[in-house]
């Protein structure tokens, strides 16, 4: 696919190190102090990132979630076992749009791959640490600049959130849940909001098949719109994948509550989680379902089913994801360690 299909930033490029472009050590990386403190950096980054693990892992409340996986159905846990590993794999294409935006020519596999982990690190310790952090890392280990980086992350940002302003649109423009008299957004309002979303969601679709200008500066750096039918599947691949989430926790309410109420509480949920700033939006979801839904199901039910939730769709895949971060770690220090042999 041609480059200007997909968002880009000046200079263009694969984005990968030039073997042209002249050791390392002519610049700054030939410092004795900077070699320092990237070791510093490296050592802070997993001492982060075992903290993280050790605090989380103190913070959930294990029985309880085995409780929860033992009192739903096999047949219910399976179906959501399914949808979570779909979404998971749909998740991990989202970068490739920035593969195909930037050009920068990594296998498709690594790609998925480092889309994956830093997913699930995303979903239990927030985009700062998943989303940012691990990409710059693992993408930096695999031969990519921080400005490709960059562009690949904006991409699946908006990949991600397209879907959602479609959904959340329709869901709140059209059939608005019926929110707690103590929230500070009344139905009506709901309505407004809604129709908003909706309409952020078709202008960006709008102008990738309409505009005649096709590139923007923003402090330097020239973003261009992508086709037409990257945008359509952009939109198309995020909804599935919201719609995949909704369709765990419905499996796993044992199909008590209707599907477009579970999914519309999950997007509420969502928007929610990412204000609160709280690592996996732990019991900010709790909240908000009970909230919405508290005359539809027992608390107990709920709460059962959606540490259910927790546990397929965050805990599993970081423990898979934990896995490959270190097999990937360990065969970017042996391809180093075989270059300076």
């Amino acid at each position: 696919m041609r480059q200007e299909q997909g968002f880009q930033g000046k200079p263009a490029g694969s984005g990968t190190a030039s073997p042209e472009a002249g050791p390392p050590a002519a610049g700054l990386a030939g410092k004795a102090w900077w070699q320092w403190l990237k070791r510093i950096a490296k050592i802070a980054f997993f001492a982060a990132v075992g903290y993280l693990l050790f605090t989380q892992a103190r913070s959930i409340e294990w029985d309880k979630v085995f409780a929860a996986l033992q009192q739903r159905p096999l047949q219910g846990l399976l179906l959501a076992a399914l949808l979570a590993a779909l979404s998971h794999l749909l998740y991990s294409c989202f970068d490739l749009f920035g593969r195909q935006a930037t050009g920068h020519g990594l296998p498709i596999p690594k790609v998925m791959t480092v889309n994956f982990i830093s997913y699930a690190f995303n979903l239990n310790f927030g985009s700062l640490i998943g989303g940012v952090a691990f990409r710059y890392r693992l993408y930096s280990r695999l031969g990519l600049d921080a400005e490709v980086i960059t562009r690949v992350l904006f991409m699946s940002m908006i990949t991600n959130w397209l879907g959602y302003l479609l959904l959340a649109g329709l869901s709140f423009w059209l059939s608005p849940i019926d929110v707690p008299q103590n929230w500070k957004i009344d139905q009506q309002a709901l309505r407004v909001l809604g129709f908003v979303l909706f309409l952020v969601a078709v202008a960006y679709v709008a102008l990738c098949a309409f505009s005649k200008r096709r590139s923007w500066t923003v402090r330097g750096r020239e973003i261009t719109l992508p086709a037409l039918r990257v945008a359509l599947l952009q939109l198309g691949l995020s909804s599935l994948n919201w719609m995949l989430i909704g369709g765990i926790i419905y499996f796993l309410l044992e199909q008590k509550i209707a599907y477009p109420a579970v999914l519309a509480v999950l997007l509420v949920a969502a928007v929610a989680g990412v204000i609160t700033h709280v690592p996996a939006g732990l019991g900010v979801l709790e909240a908000v379902f009970i909230a919405l839904l508290a005359d539809d199901l027992s608390r107990n039910t709920m709460l059962a089913g959606l540490l259910a939730y927790r546990a397929i769709y965050y805990l599993v895949p970081l423990t898979v994801a934990i896995v490959l971060y270190l097999v990937t770690e360990a065969r970017a220090k042996k391809a180093a360690l075989d270059k300076t042999a």
